[in-house]
């Protein structure tokens, strides 16, 4: 079955429940609401045509200027049929998407990991806690909005014999870079640059 049969086939066996599909790259994409992820992920697995039983991975994707900020894209293949398929649920930060661990037990650490980058919940979910970061960690190191610097630094502080968290202090402000270009320069006069801003300095 080619990838434009595999597309007609989803999309007949799903119905309503695709909102949207593409193929890119010879990859099918598929979109359904995280209401039906279990139901779709089933019949994808289950249907001779499909077959998809290996689960590869799930990730999200962070869209902060969306009302559902969040994708959680699910990555599957076929070994019968040699074909990938992605599946993807747009998702907020209160509303759980159900967890897919009864179809797909190696999932629960994909989900765990999804939520503790990205603060995406699971209905469901055994044991839904944090996976990569340190216990009390603040907020969700992958999110678009999430500082470059991060809230705590850790060290070892050698004298105390033990692992310091300490709040971040950044030595220098960040500079205000209000142009699209490099080549474009600023509307204000940065320290250094008062003699080469000055209208008053003529060309030698």
């Amino acid at each position: 079955m080619d990838i434009d049969a595999l597309s007609d086939h989803v999309a007949a066996i799903l119905g309503d429940v695709v909102t949207g599909r593409a193929i890119s790259h010879d990859q099918l994409t598929i979109a359904v609401e995280g209401r039906d992820i279990v139901e779709t992920i089933t019949k994808l697995r289950d249907d001779p045509d499909c077959l998809f039983v290996c689960f590869i991975d799930l990730l999200g994707v962070d869209y902060p200027g969306r009302e559902r900020r969040f994708d959680v894209v699910y990555s599957l293949l076929s070994p019968r049929h040699n074909q990938r398929i992605r599946v993807k649920v747009e998702a907020d930060e209160d509303t759980p998407v159900p967890s897919i661990i009864d179809l797909f037990p190696a999932a629960n650490w994909y989900e765990r990991e999804a939520y503790d980058l990205y603060g995406i919940l699971f209905s469901g979910h055994p044991d839904l806690r944090r996976l990569l970061t340190d216990y009390g960690f603040e907020g969700h190191p992958l999110r678009k909005d999430f500082p470059l610097t991060g809230f705590v630094e850790v060290r070892y502080d050698d004298e105390q014999k033990r692992v310091l968290y300490e709040r971040v202090k950044l030595q220098q402000e960040f500079r205000n870079f209000d142009f699209l270009s490099p080549w474009e320069g600023t509307d204000y006069i940065l320290p250094g640059d008062e003699k080469a801003k000055s209208p008053d300095v003529k060309a030698s």
